[in-house]
């Protein structure tokens, strides 16, 4: 088992100060921010003074098994709000009409896991009734962003082949236009319903809730023929555990603690791109 460490603050000083706390046996860098560790001596590793250490230099810190491979990968499933972009799509429509607070507080127990998923949509969308389609557009120009490191992982993933799946309990208007815009392979979301240029306050057909990013990615999995460790999920709220479940690696990218208590490994403080350095 490997250690590997990775942050804003990482360096040579600090591997080496890490590699003496865990007993390694070699250290090697392995990107500009990130160090590998190898031969921990894991009964020290386990005593916690690792994860303080850690904490007080704000390294993200994972045990990686010796010969896992970002190239074996062939498929990478992603959340879409808070994940590969850095807003929450719905809280910024709401700001179009002042009820931003409102909005983002039932986002906020829908990710931690304190009332159902469908049932908060079914509420944010409702308030949204009336609102200009064009404020759709306002936020997807104005006010969304990729966040750090999201096109290096997919550019990587591109060039070894490794499918893109985009499962978002947010809407197509934005999963669509990130499809085309990054080339992912694949997505799947909720549809506002629109009439006369206004929203309805409405979702059309089923609602993409834990269970549906779940089923999503099974089913592309199946139909691919994966075994679950040729497959990699990343989420950060409590909806994006059931399809973090589905895979044989997941990650939870500066994610709520109930999301982190489950994933395989975290990322609180390097981008996406951090997800390359738990491969060898």
């Amino acid at each position: 088992m490997n250690l590997v460490l990775m942050g804003p603050q990482m360096n040579a000083q600090r591997s080496a100060e890490a590699a003496a706390l865990v007993r390694a046996h070699a250290e090697e860098q392995i990107g500009p921010l990130a160090f590998r560790l190898r031969g921990v001596d894991l009964e020290v590793a386990a005593e916690g003074t690792l994860a303080v250490y850690a904490g007080m230099h704000g390294l993200d810190h994972a045990w990686v098994p010796e010969g896992r491979r970002f190239a074996d990968l062939r498929l990478i499933a992603m959340d879409m709000d808070s994940t590969l972009i850095t807003i929450e799509c719905i809280d910024e429509i709401g700001d179009a009409i002042g009820i931003k607070d409102r909005i983002a507080e039932i986002t906020a127990q829908a990710m931690r896991g304190e009332i159902d998923y469908p049932e908060s949509l079914r509420r944010r969308v409702a308030m949204l009734a009336g609102l200009d389609v064009g404020a759709l557009a306002n936020v997807y120009h104005q006010k969304l962003r990729l966040s750090p490191g999201a096109e290096i992982l997919v550019d990587a993933a591109k060039r070894r082949g490794i499918r893109l799946l985009l499962v978002s309990g947010g809407f197509t208007y934005f999963t669509d236009r990130l499809k085309d815009r990054l080339g992912l392979d694949h997505t799947a979301s909720n549809v506002l319903e629109i009439e006369a240029g206004r929203l309805t306050g409405r979702v059309i057909g089923d609602i993409v809730d834990a269970q549906g990013k779940a089923a999503r990615l099974r089913s592309l999995a199946q139909s691919m023929g994966l075994a679950r460790e040729q497959v990699l999920a990343i989420g950060d709220g409590a909806n994006d555990l059931a399809m973090m479940a589905e895979a044989g690696v997941s990650v939870a990218y500066r994610a709520k603690p109930v999301v982190k208590a489950r994933a395989t490994h975290a990322l609180d403080h390097m981008g996406l791109d951090g997800v390359l350095h738990l491969y060898e």
